[in-house]
């Protein structure tokens, strides 16, 4: 694994934008190392593992703010911690799955309604959208 890459170098190896990794500095998620007089700052190999930690937590559904919190739980070595966040976002996840089902299965109620319309009727999704108080019908 390739140690003391500029920034531009850093980002080409770990498949992301130059403002990504300044964008993860701001937030705390990555340390900026130490600008030498006149030169540029060379990021360690560990920099490297850093941007695919936050970049693999992402992808299962952490939130930055949250993958702050599972940098702090690796550094103690406190698994008991980090697995209960892995808990809890499974149970966010499987209430947002949740949602998100009853939606598709709304639409595809609604995409029918307008699939079955006869020229001069309402347009089903517009009459649906713009009734007043009424939950989504199952």
């Amino acid at each position: 694994m390739p140690g003391n890459m500029t920034i531009g170098q850093l980002a080409k190896a770990a498949g992301v934008h130059v403002e990504t990794i300044r964008y993860y500095q701001r937030r705390g998620l990555l340390t900026a190392p130490k600008r030498p007089l006149g030169g540029q700052r060379k990021y360690p190999a560990e920099a490297l593992q850093r941007i695919s930690f936050i970049r693999r937590a992402q992808e299962v559904g952490f939130t930055l703010e949250e993958i702050l919190g599972l940098i702090g739980m690796a550094a103690r070595d406190d698994c008991e911690a980090s697995c209960d966040a892995a808990r809890d976002k499974l149970a966010e996840l499987e209430q947002r799955l949740t949602v998100v089902t009853r939606m598709r299965r709304e639409m595809r109620t609604l995409v029918a309604a307008c699939d079955a319309r006869r020229p001069k009727e309402a347009c089903p999704l517009i009459e649906y959208l713009s009734r007043e108080g009424e939950g989504p019908r199952a």
